[in-house]
């Protein structure tokens, strides 16, 4: 460590703000044989935590190196675990440390501080999401701090198409109002592992574009609910962050160039074209899928189209995004581009106190809920 004791504080915006951006630019993103994923968060590096009820960055520091930095968020939320299906939770996100000083346990001591904020708090457990091929980051959080497996929802990324999609005259659709769409969720998915409890701040988000549902076209929506019927929720991720994919192999970019000469040459291929996500885009995510009747897979599917409609109107989102439960059937029904997928993240959670530590253990060993509520505030 030299001449100097690393230092953890909170996150001084006045004092660090050019100096974390600076940090993040320099740490990528993903596997380096798929490209690397770089984040412009557009002069606001707390962005994509500053919407959580309760939030915190924390810096380390080496003398006058700023080396690391790691964010986190707290939340209410539904865990199957008794006597209450409630509990704090404190998820973990944006864990960089500067290239030269990795391995010296910068980011272990990190995380550390992080759950002792966490505790500060009354927070239960703490969560974080990583890819499954990620080794370090399960080295430290599984082999290091004690983490377990939890869950393995699916990332569904579509890319958006130079074209709409058709959507089947076979259905109808209706954008809720806010208190509908807060009333139907508590009703229907209240009981959905994560699922927050303060979904009304969600839904009236500025960011929040708003919610649907679908039903068969001779149905009403009224007091009862359609024989069969879909819903799901719109947050606009581009007004908080850029993303850009950089150092991808020559054939990818060859592929994606040939891809959109042949939509525009010849569109009667119908063959759909990769964006350019070599430029910094924005993208929407789609949360709270749920539906309910034979057609709801169907109906889904139709909303999803619908939402790509939208983007396709949006200035820079180029992606549609959706995550679920790995277990969820409705999952085969959102579409996305398997090359551009994560067919398995990976969940991994720890008790931060004792009387929560034998209700860890019966939670992972309960076969998880169908549906897994992902928080759109935390992507």
């Amino acid at each position: 460590m030299g001449h100097y004791d690393l230092v953890i504080r909170s996150y001084n915006p006045h004092k660090d703000r050019a100096r974390v951006e600076d940090l993040q630019r320099r740490c990528e993103v993903g596997p380096a044989e798929r490209g690397l994923l770089f984040t412009d968060t557009l002069g606001d590096p707390i962005c994509r935590i500053k919407n959580s009820p309760v939030y915190n960055m924390l810096v380390a520091e080496l003398g006058n190196h700023l080396v690391g930095v790691i964010q986190g968020s707290i939340k209410l939320v539904t865990v199957h675990k008794p006597p209450k299906d409630l509990a704090w939770v404190g998820y973990i996100l944006g864990l960089r440390v500067a290239p030269l000083y990795r391995r010296r346990g910068i980011g272990w001591k990190l995380v550390i501080k992080l759950e002792e904020w966490f505790s500060v708090n009354g927070v239960g457990y703490a969560y974080m999401a990583t890819e499954k091929d990620n080794e370090a980051s399960f080295k430290l959080f599984v082999d290091k701090l004690g983490y377990v497996k939890f869950r393995t929802p699916a990332i569904l990324v579509n890319p958006v198409s130079h074209r709409m999609s058709k959507i089947s005259s076979s259905f109808e659709f209706e954008k809720l109002k806010v208190e509908e769409a807060e009333s139907l969720y508590r009703k229907f998915m209240s009981s959905t592992e994560f699922f927050p409890s303060d979904i009304g701040n969600i839904l009236r988000n500025e960011l929040s574009l708003g919610t649907w549902v679908a039903y068969p076209r001779g149905e009403s929506w009224g007091a009862t609910c359609p024989s069969s019927w879909a819903m799901l929720s719109v947050w606009n991720n581009g007004e908080l962050f850029k993303l850009r994919l950089g150092n991808a192999a020559s054939s990818c970019l060859m592929y994606t160039k040939s891809s959109q000469l042949i939509e525009k040459v010849l569109p009667c291929f119908k063959l759909p074209a990769i964006p350019d996500f070599w430029q910094p885009f924005g993208f929407y995510f789609v949360y709270g899928v749920y539906g309910e009747g034979p057609l709801s897979g169907k109906l889904v599917r139709t909303l999803c189209r619908l939402v790509h409609n939208m983007a396709w109107k949006s200035k820079d989102c180029k992606a549609v995004v959706t995550e679920v439960g790995g277990t969820d059937t409705l999952r085969h029904y959102i579409p996305h581009w398997k090359l551009l997928s994560c067919p398995e993240d990976l969940w991994c959670i720890k008790a931060l106190k004792n009387k929560e530590r034998n209700n860890l253990l019966e939670m992972i060993k309960t076969p998880p809920t169908i549906s897994l509520f992902v928080d759109p505030r935390e992507v």
